[in-house]
């Protein structure tokens, strides 16, 4: 989940969450205070008048008592004053948390509990001070025993003014909305709570988490730890794009590291060779040079044979100076490429001419098939194109192993948008442990060979990287003992673009 989407929904969930939980707690709570009020004061109500009028409730349980004794008392004074009558409504009224208490001329006539009536009588108003309007009327007394009365001014048929007085108990009811109140707090706050630590553990799983993961990262990252992987903290959320990046930077810089340690182990390999096969030809240039200077070359024809050696070593020194600058040129991508069309057919021929008299006197003889169109051609540079040649037949002849005679077969063939060359010798093979590192610049398969045959390790290196500039694929096939086969292709100019390629030029010429 997106980090927006996540907070967006913290947002929810704190304002919704708890306002769902505490109604539905409420509710509960409050279903379950109306029906205990409902068997407790044997009354009908609904939630709304528990929670708005709680004293309407005591208020309509002795209503239709209390209209009934005013209208007695009034119509029949002498029975509603009798004890006998007077006990009997207390009996029904007790059941209702209530008791009756009638005051004559001043004086409590009648009390159902005169110990509570008398502490709270100096709270009720006297009977001149009685409105006479409704039989409905009720007033709320609070403080330490709360209650409600019902009070109704009287005339008895002696003259006397009177009262009658319901007082209903409220210390009841009110000690079960606090209890219901209380109990809905705490369940409020306890939702709260939850809510709190739901949203923390989310928060924490979904964000404090991996950020603390990315904090070791960084921290390992500075000790030059690169193993430190945070693949299990990679999410959908920005966080997480994070540490997938994080982690992309790590493998990359891991890479170039050991892209590095190889580079500079290759390098410290390239060196010992080369400073070996410098050191080779300059020992017979200096020997052959004391030589000439000793006067050990007496005749015109050792002196010309010390000579042609001296010329041919520092020819082999220049050669291998050449090539490591040229490597240095095209692995820097600064070497300028010339691109042509070239007839394939042609140009190979012409590479076989140029060098079969050459491997004759070496016994080696050089093969050239072509299973391709007379007008087939490719964009080449010749120059490096010849290069790649070079190589690739000057490695066949380096590597020819101990046999006298051998050869070497150049083929040609057409597939689908591509030329595919093909250079087999028949000489001592490359072992399978080393055929997929032979284009890796620097690499030499054998050291103990190598040695002997000199070479910088550059050749199939620099052959690659032209071949690929051609937009082409290189790679090798070989048997330890057998053979070698290196197989590049080259991409062919189709009709189209050789029809747009002369319509260019036609246009260049006008």
């Amino acid at each position: 989940m997106k980090l927006k989407n996540r907070l967006f929904a913290a947002f929810l969930i704190i304002i919704l969450f708890p306002c769902s939980m505490i109604g539905t707690i409420g509710s509960i709570i409050l279903a379950n205070q109306v029906t205990s009020i409902e068997e407790g004061y044997q009354v009908e109500t609904d939630s709304w008048e528990v929670l708005v009028e709680p004293m309407q409730i005591l208020n309509r349980m002795t209503s239709g008592i209390f209209s009934e004794l005013c209208q007695t008392a009034e119509s029949y004074p002498e029975y509603f004053l009798q004890e006998e009558t007077l006990e009997k409504v207390n009996g029904i009224l007790a059941q209702k948390y209530s008791y009756l208490a009638v005051e004559k001329a001043g004086e409590v006539y009648y009390a159902g509990d005169r110990g509570h009536y008398e502490k709270i009588s100096k709270s009720l108003p006297e009977a001149e001070q009685i409105d006479y309007l409704s039989y409905d009327g009720s007033v709320y007394i609070g403080g330490e025993m709360p209650f409600l009365a019902k009070q109704q001014k009287v005339y008895f048929s002696d003259g006397e003014t009177g009262s009658i007085c319901i007082i209903t108990d409220a210390n009841g009811l009110v000690e079960r909305l606090k209890g219901a109140a209380t109990f809905a707090v705490f369940w409020g706050i306890l939702v709260i709570i939850a809510t709190a630590l739901i949203l923390v553990g989310w928060l924490y799983l979904g964000i404090l988490r991996p950020l603390n993961a990315l904090r070791r990262a960084t921290r390992q990252l500075q000790e030059g730890n690169l193993d430190f992987s945070l693949k299990d903290n990679i999410t959908e959320d920005e966080i997480g794009q994070l540490c997938r990046d994080f982690e992309e930077m790590r493998l990359h810089l891991k890479e170039e590291i050991e892209v590095r340690i190889q580079y500079e182990k290759e390098l410290r390999e390239l060196i010992s060779n080369i400073s070996h096969d410098i050191k080779t030809p300059l020992t017979a240039i200096k020997g052959y040079a004391e030589g000439l200077m000793d006067g050990v070359a007496d005749t015109p024809e050792k002196q010309e044979r010390y000579l042609r050696t001296i010329y041919a070593k520092a020819n082999d020194m220049s050669a291998l100076v050449d090539e490591l600058s040229f490597y240095a040129k095209i692995d820097t991508n600064s070497m300028p490429y010339h691109f042509e069309r070239v007839r394939v057919k042609d140009y190979f021929e012409d590479c076989v001419e140029e060098n079969s008299a050459e491997l004759e006197l070496i016994q080696l003889h050089l093969e050239f098939l072509a299973d391709v169109s007379e007008d087939t051609e490719v964009l080449a540079d010749r120059e490096q194109l010849h290069r790649v040649m070079s190589n690739l037949i000057g490695n066949a002849i380096k590597y020819r192993g101990e046999k006298e005679q051998g050869t070497i077969r150049l083929s040609l063939r057409e597939e689908d948008e591509f030329v595919r060359v093909e250079v087999a010798d028949t000489g001592q093979g490359i072992a399978e442990k080393d055929l997929s590192n032979i284009f890796d610049r620097f690499y030499r398969a054998d050291a103990s060979r190598n040695s002997k045959q000199g070479g910088t390790g550059l050749g199939l290196a620099i052959a690659k990287k032209i071949i690929e500039e051609h937009g082409g694929r290189i790679e090798a096939r070989s048997s330890y003992g057998e053979g070698t086969s290196i197989i590049f292709t080259l991409k062919k100019i189709t009709a189209t673009e050789r029809k747009e390629e002369d319509g260019k030029n036609i246009s260049d010429r006008r």
